[in-house]
């Protein structure tokens, strides 16, 4: 079985933006506001974003199931307040949960948190036990910056974040940590937000000891860890200088990183700095990058081709493709057997 653990819902029908765009609007003009129910979604409008697009790519590229969770630039945590991101976060969430429903071996939900700059994240944790008690989702999306490219708030080291941590335990959950859209010029969204998240998300955990207050904690750092990999030395040198132990060995145990690197150079990097037991296959399509690459012919996204170029053992491959995703989300792993996968 092949596993994507990095999927978005970025083709949800239109409605969903409609809406989207209503709520933002009803910030400045109440009367504006829209439905606080929601948007009107048929279930053959959810078919039909789907199966021209991610579906059909599943098959064309041979990938069994993808854990889904709502469009990570969507998120926007720095718009509004709490309630509005409580509202957004609840209606993207049932939204996954319904593709999940109506494709349940294909999809396993993830889930977005009702982030919002400066709010204490345990005002998360109602949303958080919804998703995964009621809605199945086997994964969440944690945003380390809600102000969308400002970084006010503390490292995820930070006691600030151990409501979320404590609970994720709890209910024996990973979280991918993925920021959102930037409103910082500075920072492309997804040329340099993201990736330059990744990179300080890494650079957090190997500063603060959370694995120790944490030990069963499992994160997932997405885009192959943004700059992690290619400066692998970097990261090892600044833990000695910092008197900590090696990342392998303080790190790796409970962060993964995902295969969203596109191109083949940096997919066998990726592949031969990091043990291969904390790499989860994965692609984000249809995502960031959409296009097709001339010098190979084929969708820069097609991660599949790229991993299983690299020239790894079997028994590597089979584990990044699905036993350490099985192993990471237990939620996913208990859905796919129940289903005799």
């Amino acid at each position: 079985m092949i596993i994507d653990v990095h999927g978005h819902y970025t083709t949800a029908p239109e409605p969903l933006g409609r809406w989207r765009d209503a709520q933002v609007a009803g910030l400045a003009d109440p009367a504006l506001r829209p439905d606080p129910a929601g948007p009107v979604i048929g279930d053959d409008e959810i078919r039909e974003s789907l199966e021209a697009h991610q579906l059909r790519q599943m098959d064309e590229r041979g990938i069994d199931v993808t854990v889904f969770s709502p469009r990570a630039s969507f998120m926007a945590h720095h718009v509004g307040d709490f309630a509005t991101s409580a509202a957004w976060a609840r209606i993207c969430n049932d939204l996954c949960h319904r593709v999940s429903e109506l494709y349940p071996e294909r999809f396993a939900p993830g889930a977005m948190l009702p982030q919002s700059p400066g709010v204490d994240p345990a005002t998360t944790l109602p949303e958080l036990e919804r998703v995964v008690r009621e809605l199945g989702a086997v994964a969440v999306n944690i945003n380390p910056d809600p102000s969308g490219g400002h970084w006010t708030a503390p490292p995820l080291t930070d006691r600030h974040w151990y409501p979320v941590w404590e609970k994720l335990v709890e209910l024996d959950v990973p979280a991918m940590v993925h920021v959102s859209t930037s409103c910082n010029a500075a920072f492309h969204t997804t040329g340099a937000h993201y990736l330059n998240a990744d990179t300080t998300a890494f650079m957090q955990l190997l500063q603060g000891d959370l694995f120790a207050d944490f030990p069963e904690l499992r994160l997932v750092i997405p885009h192959g860890g943004g700059a992690v990999p290619y400066h692998w030395g970097r990261f090892r040198g600044l833990a000695q200088a910092l008197g900590k132990p090696e990342p392998e060995e303080s790190l790796l145990g409970n962060v993964f990183f995902d295969t969203c690197v596109y191109h083949q150079p940096g997919i066998d990097l990726l592949l031969d700095v990091i043990p291969h037991e904390s790499v989860l296959f994965a692609s984000e399509m249809v995502g960031a990058v959409r296009g097709v690459d001339p010098r190979t012919g084929h969708h820069f996204d097609d991660t599949r081709r790229y991993v299983e170029k690299a020239g790894l053992p079997a028994d590597s491959l089979a584990a990044i493709e699905e036993r350490n995703a099985r192993r990471a989300y237990p939620r996913l792993d208990a859905r796919l057997t129940a289903q005799g996968r």
